[in-house]
């Protein structure tokens, strides 16, 4: 028997296109931003340290232009020439206070204006606020984690060379160094340098830069990996008073610890440890070294007709000046690990070093102003417990990249989507910027 019911048929309706609109707006979450920027003075600062000339022909502040180049890292615009599209949104617009859209040949031949001093005076900007950050935690100990990262780049950007570069293999890159504080993840300073640049390189100075920036504290703690193995580096930690814990990095360093005595690792089966004191050549005096070793395989080797099994170690080892048993060493290395996750979100997700001018210290500002964006993210999300553990990527869709319609002449308004699915979140979040 044939079914009397009738067959559903699914008719899409005809949809008409136009790009009319010119109230809506993808950037609703910088309005909070933007409220946070202005109660903690950064308009301000920017004024200030970067005055403006006074001329007819300048139709846009310095401020201005940082302020956009920050918003669009926290927005994920990234390439210098998609900042003019994005700085025509209305609401970014108004919040910048810009008559229209900014050319990218503004900012690229302002910020080659400012040069070297102009780079110089953000990154002391940059120190400044940092500092004021971190007194807020009031810690007595305080946890530095030093690292550099390569930057590839596609040109001939000036200071772009040819240097270690474990991601593509002689292509041109940059090599920026950064210190980060391990209790709030903000980036204490950052020095941008060209490719050829070992990683260590100007390592003192940049700590000597870096401690002006941080407030007092009974204990602070430096932890490197082996690429800031140096005897200077020492000298000048221990002369602070400054704890450290550095990964070695030494030519022959499997045959010394081969000499060694090894015991086992209490409780962590397969693993054995040991402890010595060394002296490198260029050394005032002996350090102590802790090291870890464990077995990575075997192989197999014939001697006079016998066959046997050998076991292939794999070492790690730290020198160090802190009073700890050698697998607290080795657990409290492995913590830093996590500011090699900081430093991807420094890079892939606030963007810094995508946005390139010909110029390095042209530059050397927009990479400045991107880990400014970094920090202003991880200072914004510290509000919220459940926002201070999402990375930067997760917070930009949930809060920042949310259409709305944005209205009103006098008073501004936005009207966002009534059942958008973070609306409670949202509007606790932006309640907490006031």
């Amino acid at each position: 028997m044939k079914s009397k019911r009738k067959k559903q048929r699914i008719k899409s309706e005809n949809i008409e296109y136009s790009f009319t609109s010119k109230r809506l707006t993808l950037y609703s979450g910088l309005a909070p931003f933007f409220t946070f920027f202005d109660n903690m003075g950064l308009f301000d600062e920017f004024d200030k340290h970067f005055e403006t000339p006074d001329s007819n022909a300048l139709k846009y502040k310095n401020s201005q232009l940082m302020l956009s180049v920050v918003s669009a890292s926290l927005c994920g615009v990234a390439h210098i020439s998609h900042i003019a599209p994005f700085t025509a949104d209305v609401l970014v617009k108004s919040l910048l206070g810009l008559p229209h859209g900014i050319n990218k040949d503004v900012i690229s031949t302002r910020f080659k204006a400012l040069g070297e001093s102009g780079a110089r005076r953000l990154e002391e900007l940059n120190g400044q606020r940092l500092s004021r950050h971190l007194e807020t935690f009031n810690e007595k100990q305080l946890v530095l984690d030093a690292d550099s990262t390569v930057k590839t780049v596609y040109g001939n950007q000036q200071g772009a060379c040819v240097g270690y570069n474990p991601q593509k293999r002689g292509a041109k890159s940059y090599h920026p160094l950064l210190l980060f504080s391990s209790d709030s993840k903000c980036v204490v300073n950052s020095w941008f340098r060209p490719g050829s640049s070992y990683t260590s390189n100007g390592i003192v100075e940049f700590l000597k830069q870096s401690s002006s920036w941080l407030p007092e504290a009974e204990r602070i703690f430096f932890r490197a990996d082996s690429g800031f193995f140096s005897g200077a580096l020492f000298d000048w930690l221990e002369q602070k008073q400054w704890d450290y814990l550095v990964k070695v990095k030494l030519k022959g360093l499997k045959e010394l610890l081969a000499k060694q005595q090894w015991t086992d690792a209490k409780g962590h089966s397969g693993f054995s440890v040991c402890e010595f004191w060394y002296q490198c050549n260029d050394w005032k005096n002996a350090r102590p070294f802790k090291a870890v070793r464990w077995i990575d395989g075997y192989k197999k080797v014939t001697f006079l007709g016998e066959t046997e099994w050998i076991p292939i170690y794999k070492y790690a080892c730290y020198c160090t000046n802190q009073d700890m048993d050698v697998w607290a060493a080795h657990e409290c290395y492995k913590k830093r690990s996590t500011s090699e996750n900081w430093i991807e979100q420094v890079k892939n997700q606030l963007l810094a070093g995508m946005t390139l001018t010909n110029d390095f210290w042209a530059n050397d500002i927009l990479w400045q102003l991107c880990v400014l964006a970094y920090n202003l993210s991880v200072m914004i999300r510290k509000q919220d417990a459940e926002l201070h553990r999402q990375e930067h990527n997760t917070f930009r869709n949930w809060f920042i990249r949310v259409p709305a319609e944005f209205y009103g002449r006098r008073t501004c308004r936005l009207r966002l989507y009534q059942y958008y699915l973070f609306k409670e979140q949202w509007l606790v979040f932006a309640e907490s910027i006031h």
